[in-house]
Formats: C-alpha cells, sequence, structure tokens
C-alpha cells in the first residue's frame, strides 16, 4: 500500500534522525519530497537514497527561520512538484544541556530560533498551498513539552509552544480544509541521547530509559512512522492531537523499564536504511559564511 501516493511534502530537518528516517518513510510510500535542511547538513545524501530506491526528492538548504528561505522553501515544492500537501516541521536543536540558572543566554536564543520561529515561519507560508490541496501538516513535539526535562527547561518550554500552536492551527484552519497534530517522542536513539555527541551523561540515559514502560530508546523509524499515519488520508479524522510515541515514559512513575517484557526491549527492524542517525542539532552553529 502506498499511502502517499501522488502527495508533495517537505519535511525539514531531513538530512539526520529522526528527520531523516520521515523523509525515507514518505518516499517509500509514494510522496515527492523536498528534503529541507541547514546548507551544512547531509540531505542531499537522503535525496541521493531516494533516488536510488526510485524515488522522487529535491534538496532545500537554508535556515528556515528566516522569512526569505521559509518561502523559498515552499516555493521549491511549487516549482518542482507543482504542489504541496504535506508540511513535516520536524527541524529543532538541543544545543545545550544545564541547570537553568547555569544554562547560556545564547543557547535559549537559539533555542527560540530553530525551535520556534521555523515552525512559525514555515506554517505561515505553507498554509496558502495547504489550503489549496486540502492537506495537512504535522510538527515535532515532545515528552518534555508535556511533562517537561531536567537540565534543559527550556527545550521543554519550546516543544510546548509548538503543541498550543499546532492545535491552534488545527481550530482555526478546519474551516479551510486543513489538519494539524503533532508527534512527541521520547527518548529516541539520535544523537541528543548519544554521548559523545551531546551533552547528556551515561547515567542521565540509564535514567530516561528506565523510566520508559518499554525499557529501551525508540528508533527514528518508529516515530516516523506515526508521521506517517498522521500525514495520510488514513488520518482523515484526528487534528489538533499530540500524539505520544514514547515509550510510555509520560504515563510511568519511577524505573519501570527493567520490568519490560523482552519483547518489548529488541528494537524492530526497519525498512529503510539510516546513514545519519547519530548526527544533529546538539551545538550552536555559526551561519554559513560568517567569520
Amino acid at each position: 500500500m502506498r499511502r502517499l501516493e501522488n502527495k508533495v511534502a517537505i519535511v525539514t530537518g531531513a538530512g539526520t534522525g529522526i528527520g531523516e528516517a520521515i523523509a525515507k518513510r514518505f518516499a517509500q510510500e509514494g510522496a515527492k519530497v523536498v528534503v529541507c535542511g541547514f546548507p551544512e547538513d547531509p540531505v542531499s545524501d537522503t535525496v541521493k537514497y531516494i533516488k536510488d530506491e526510485g524515488g522522487e526528492a529535491v534538496v532545500f538548504k537554508g535556515d528556515i527561520s528566516e522569512e526569505a528561505n521559509a518561502k523559498a522553501c515552499i516555493q521549491t515544492a511549487i516549482d518542482t512538484f507543482g504542489k504541496l500537501d504535506i508540511l513535516i516541521n520536524n527541524a529543532g536543536v538541543f544545543p545545550e544541556i544545564n541547570e537553568l540558572t547555569d544554562y547560556s543566554n545564547e543557547a535559549f536564543r537559539y533555542l527560540v530560533k530553530n525551535n520556534i520561529e521555523s515552525v512559525f515561519m514555515m506554517t505561515k507560508y505553507a498554509l496558502p498551498e495547504l489550503q489549496k490541496s486540502k492537506g495537512n501538516i504535522v510538527s515535532a513535539g515532545s515528552e518534555a513539552g508535556k511533562i517537561g526535562i531536567a537540565d534543559n527547561t527550556p527545550y521543554g518550554g519550546t516543544k510546548a509552544f509548538i503543541h498550543a500552536f499546532m492545535r491552534g492551527v488545527a481550530i482555526e484552519q478546519a474551516r479551510h480544509g486543513v489538519r494539524a497534530n503533532c508527534v512527541c517522542p521520547g527518548p529516541i536513539d539520535t544523537s541528543w541521547l548519544n554521548t559523545n555527541e551531546s551533552g547528556v551523561t551515561e547515567e542521565m540515559v540509564e535514567s530516561i530509559v528506565n523510566a520508559t514502560a518499554i525499557g529501551r530508546k525508540g528508533t527514528p523509524e518508529e516515530i516516523a512512522n506515526v508521521y506517517l499515519f498522521l500525514a495520510s488520508d488514513e488520518a482523515s479524522y484526528v487534528t489538533g492531537a499530540l500524539y505520544s510515541v514514547d515509550g510510555g515514559v509520560t504515563i510511568t512513575k519511577g524505573s519501570v523499564g527493567a520490568k519490560a517484557d523482552t519483547s518489548m526491549k529488541k528494537e524492530p527492524k526497519g525498512n529503510v536504511r539510516l546513514e545519519h542517525q547519530q548526527i544533529g542539532a546538539t551545538y550552536i552553529r555559526e551561519p554559513v559564511g560568517k567569520k
């Protein structure tokens, strides 16, 4: 079954991690994909993979928190594929881990720019096209936006904004035939929980995993599969939803992961090959070309 046949999708943050998995799964299901990322992101690798597998995709590189780049990204979809059916606001950053008293103002501003302003800009400029196609938006929420997260409280705050923002969009845009939802991942096996890539410690990772009912980290493809459902016509009655895909972390009390059945702790075999699962936006980047 090709659930996104003849659909055109923009996936932001699509060079690495969850975004890479979303773009590849969407292409498998028939979508034509605009693969969006920072200029230095390996988005070209994602496009090459999709094309090698017989799919259709095009690269867009730019900082989509900037108005001109957001408009250009939307226009790339129209110029290349003739329309836009799906916007996936996946791009986001996780630049610092610190108690709030020590959290840098620079990292906070970077979070707001890349986690909030990017979603605002892309949503605003995609909506006229999505209204024409009666399309939908799925944005990256988080369990941190529901219950908070220690040592990175501003990150959870940006995700809570996205939750409320998407629900507002869902109510407002129903009159135009546009759905809007959030996927809210828990601990996922990407760079953000990689002690070599981000500021997390082994103790933090162990604590987070033990707090999941399933007793393990999720995979990027497990998250991508939920994006796929919400973006498809199968979810035609779903709007304004915050879909938790978190291994049960938001409902557990204490370290319950050790008690999970061994069948749950085994990662499922995926359908796509991920090349950049363990790299991502875990530090503050200087804009390309800036000295």
